[in-house]
């Protein structure tokens, strides 16, 4: 009569029916108030009135009571006792509690107006893992459904183990849960549950995966190549990794298709190619480790570079095994191997460790750098000139003088001395070049001379010229 919504009078009525035990007069009641979610796969446990019959009846369900005073239970207790018995008791046995009277009504409840996640997170409430795994594979439900109703309870109770190995008693291939632990991976990279992140890759068998969180392992948080030396073992791992990978891979390239997806792929080349930096990325850090060890190590970064980074990274090791040890001969042949794996300008980097024995004034290892890069090979006619150039670019230091002389080119000799502003030594090497050349250069020093107002040298070319 008064226009009042019903529902709440419905609500209370079947909520009666269920405490007094009335169960079928409970589900007509609630039948007439309760309505299934618009969208079954959403993140929540249903409306509120479900979650209260619910949370009633796991409640009512009691453990049988065996304590020397039983006798003192009144006779609606021991009624109640027997015939709800004990729902916890019976759900030991593999979780088979079906024929518990109270456990069948929440399942009615949730199947009819509860959501997949309410319905996961009460088997998984009652130990019935391998129920929640099999409702939400039937149900096709959404990776955010088996991250919030599975896999957090799991790790977070200790059962992580038990969840691995339903997952492979159901589908021994792991296909059918491919989307999900893939899911589970980014969830836990996210929240940065590395270790859970490794183990759960493992078990995956995503060996590439797993060698990429071995090299977090190895590269965070390290702040010196001391720290490094010690976690080696880390290396040691992606090389087993991607090594038990290529084996697989050689294992599956007879068959015609590969049926599983979710595993990272990798080919054969790009494999080997990462082995390769492992093994040289050991010889870098056993080097660089004893150079810190002996005191020998001059260098300090805010970053710690690893052979793992980009080509600026890797630069940057070149230059610090080179840099580090007792002379630049000792790390040559590491760095020289580091340039050539990875197609490095070399000269840039020669360039940029040659700058640093300037700044640290150690003339005589730039001497020995130009006679590594000379012997080395590869290097090209004016490779040790263009490094000594590149250091006259940003140093002006009276001790280069003795490199420029051994520069090979006289035209790279004269740019040199022209840089320093020692115009008389550019023009003793001009006047010794082929005439018409000749007279070109010193016409140019002589420029040079008159803009800096240096009337020796200018008058010197005026009267050879």
């Amino acid at each position: 009569k008064s226009g009042l919504d019903p529902g709440g009078a419905w609500h209370a009525w079947g909520m009666a029916c269920l405490k007094a035990g009335n169960l079928s007069s409970a589900r007509e009641k609630f039948n007439r108030c309760l309505k299934p979610p618009m969208d079954l796969n959403q993140l929540n446990h249903g409306s509120r009135l479900v979650q209260d019959v619910i949370q009633y009846l796991e409640s009512t369900v009691k453990p049988i009571l065996i304590a020397d005073d039983d006798y003192f239970a009144t006779l609606r207790e021991l009624e109640a006792t027997l015939r709800t018995r004990s729902l916890s008791l019976e759900m030991m046995c593999e979780g088979k509690i079906q024929h518990n009277s109270y456990y069948q009504e929440c399942l009615f409840y949730l199947h009819s107006y509860g959501t997949n996640l309410a319905i996961i997170s009460f088997y998984m409430r009652h130990d019935c893992m391998r129920e929640a795994l099999l409702h939400l594979l039937n149900k096709e439900s959404p990776s955010e459904v088996f991250i919030e109703g599975i896999f957090i309870p799991s790790y977070e109770s200790g059962k992580l183990h038990m969840l691995e190995n339903l997952l492979e008693t159901i589908d021994p291939g792991l296909e059918s849960w491919g989307v999900y632990l893939i899911a589970a991976c980014k969830y836990l990279q996210r929240k940065n549950y590395y270790h859970i992140l490794y183990e759960l890759q493992q078990f995956m068998k995503d060996h590439v995966r797993a060698a990429m969180t071995c090299i977090r392992f190895f590269t965070h948080g390290a702040k010196s190549y001391a720290e490094l030396g010690g976690k080696q073992t880390w290396l040691l791992k992606i090389k087993d990794h991607l090594k038990v990978y290529l084996q697989e891979l050689s294992r599956s390239s007879g068959r015609k298709k590969v049926a599983i997806t979710f595993r990272k792929k990798m080919s054969a080349t790009d494999v080997s190619r990462h082995i390769n930096t492992v093994d040289l990325q050991m010889e870098v850090t056993k080097f660089l480790h004893r150079c810190e060890s002996s005191g020998t190590s001059q260098m300090t970064g805010s970053s710690l570079p690893t052979l793992f980074g980009n080509n600026n990274m890797k630069t940057d090791v070149a230059c610090k095994v080179m840099l580090e040890g007792k002379n630049i001969e000792e790390g040559f042949g590491i760095a020289f191997r580091v340039l050539q794996d990875f197609q490095l300008e070399a000269t840039e980097v020669y360039s940029k460790v040659a700058k640093q024995l300037v700044k640290q004034q150690k003339y005589s290892e730039i001497r020995q750098l130009l006679k590594c890069v000379n012997e080395s090979g590869v290097a090209a006619k004016n490779d040790g000139d263009n490094i000594i150039l590149n250091c006259l670019n940003e140093f002006i230091a009276e001790d280069l003088d003795n490199l420029i002389q051994d520069m090979d080119s006289d035209e790279n000799k004269i740019q040199a001395y022209v840089m320093c502003n020692k115009l008389r030594s550019a023009y003793l090497v001009s006047v010794r070049q082929e005439k018409s050349r000749a007279v070109q250069l010193v016409q140019h020093v002589r420029q040079l001379a008159e803009n800096s107002g240096d009337d020796v040298v200018k008058a010197i070319c005026a009267q050879w010229l």
